[in-house]
């Protein structure tokens, strides 16, 4: 076990203002493997400090420069890669070949991508007899999840470095070991001191701090609904911009021309993957009466595969949690297929692959967020049937169609109340907006239009 000392902050690690610590737990063998600083509003507000005092200097810097210091964080990750994963393996407990090519590989795409975007991105346009110029909004506090633990940094830190604000990171207290690796990247790559500050913590302590601060000038927080509703209301009151990512409870709609064994496999690989952890998972398979019984069939022998291969969920709580929505799901009359609530080992925090057929919409697992390895089957009558269902909840983060023919796919996911739909499997694109709809958050990130976040406008007029 490694005691970790300090926060980054001002460029260098200083001893934390007090001497609580958290200490982080592999979720695999329920094993402590390190202890962190607990933050304090003391250390937040030396952060955000240090990340005022050097904004003046980061937005005057020329948009090549920044460039230039982003592919150099880029080149960093990329050569770290091989550590990141083991240590997001370690806290959070992904299987090491998923940590390789998800939790390591993605974020080395996004922060490559903003590096590109910082040099080629037009911070003034000229509209009329106006030039409009996109200048940094500030201070930028970013309180990001244990899910996709150094992703999320990421996806917060490129664009804002890249738009000319400076950061104060607060990562999630189980996963808070690869933004410590993240902060040495960020050193490493030469970033002015102060641009880029870590403080670990608890999120009612040092994140509501952060979100409260007066000196941030906007929050970008992923996580709960419930959490962002708390955030979004302190941001309101000190009329401050928030960026937020939150719940989904996504629909995968197969439509009866596709190609059903397809669409279920590649369904349940959805659902499965980091445990189920995953905000954007097609939690829903929506699927006609007349090959219902077919796509369950399937979907139980899929989810069969992944008894070995899945991982824990981060801790004790999510497990809880998790094993209480598949005991509520059968309680409630939804027909269990594959797992159950039952502990597939003796120790850590596993839960088995679970599939529910004869789910109707009005079932808690068919509302909810699960955040674990449950799939929820519901039957549909007809197209207008299956858009009702796929848009009957209070989210609307992302989705899936599935179709013979893509026109009639495109077509149906037009009518979506979603942030994104992936058309007959599309893949993941770092470039692509990724936001939602309704409760499924405010504002957009990766891409053009995650840097646009952390941008604001002036317009001179001649």
């Amino acid at each position: 076990m490694k005691a970790h000392d300090g926060m980054y902050i001002q460029g260098t690690w200083r001893p934390a203002a007090g001497q609580d610590v958290i200490e982080v737990v592999n979720p695999v063998d329920e094993q402590v493997i390190g202890t962190v600083p607990a933050g304090t509003a003391e250390d937040v507000d030396a952060a955000v400090r240090a990340a005022r005092e050097a904004l003046s200097g980061w937005a005057a810097t020329p948009p090549a420069e920044r460039a230039a210091r982003l592919s150099a964080l880029r080149d960093v990750l990329a050569a770290r890669a091989d550590e990141i994963a083991e240590t997001v393996t370690a806290e959070l407990g992904s299987p090491l070949k998923f940590s390789q090519a998800v939790h390591a590989a993605v974020p080395v795409a996004v922060a490559g991508s903003y590096a590109e975007l910082a040099a080629t991105y037009a911070f003034e346009e000229k509209i009329g007899n106006s030039v409009v110029h996109h200048e940094p909004i500030g201070v930028v506090a970013a309180i990001t999840p244990w899910n996709y633990p150094l992703h999320q940094i990421v996806a917060k830190v490129a664009p804002a470095l890249a738009a000319g604000c400076t950061v104060v990171v607060k990562p999630a207290e189980d996963t808070p070991l690869v933004a410590r690796l993240f902060a040495g990247a960020v050193h490493e790559a030469g970033l002015p001191a102060g641009v880029f500050n870590l403080v670990t913590g608890l999120g009612p302590v040092a994140g509501q701090a952060l979100a409260e601060h007066p000196g941030v000038d906007l929050v970008s927080f992923t996580g709960s609904t419930a959490v962002g509703r708390g955030i979004a209301a302190i941001a309101a009151g000190q009329v401050k911009k928030v960026a937020l990512e939150l719940g989904g409870k996504s629909a995968n709609v197969i439509l009866p021309s596709a190609d059903l064994a397809r669409a279920v496999n590649v369904g349940v690989a959805n659902v499965m993957s980091n445990s189920g952890q995953t905000c954007s998972a097609w939690t829903r398979m929506l699927v006609h009466r007349d090959r219902y019984d077919e796509a369950v069939e399937l979907a139980a022998a899929a989810a069969a595969k992944y008894g070995e291969r899945i991982g824990p969920v981060v801790n004790a709580k999510q497990r809880d949690r998790v094993r209480g929505y598949i005991e509520k799901g059968v309680a409630e009359g939804a027909r269990l297929v594959a797992g159950g609530p039952e502990a597939p080992r003796e120790t850590g925090y596993f839960v088995s692959p679970t599939v529910f057929a004869d789910v109707t919409e009005d079932m808690t697992i068919a509302q909810e967020e699960i955040f674990g390895p449950v799939l929820s089957i519901l039957r549909y009558e007809d197209e207008e049937d299956a858009l009702r269902i796929a848009n009957g909840t209070v989210y609307g983060l992302a989705g899936a169609v599935w179709a013979g023919d893509e026109a009639e796919a495109v077509a149906f996911a037009r009518r979506m109340e979603t942030g994104q739909v992936d058309i007959n499997g599309g893949r993941f694109n770092p470039l692509a907006p990724f936001g939602g709809y309704k409760q499924s958050g405010v504002g957009r990130e990766l891409g053009v239009h995650g840097l646009a976040e952390y941008l604001q406008t002036k317009s001179l007029q001649f």
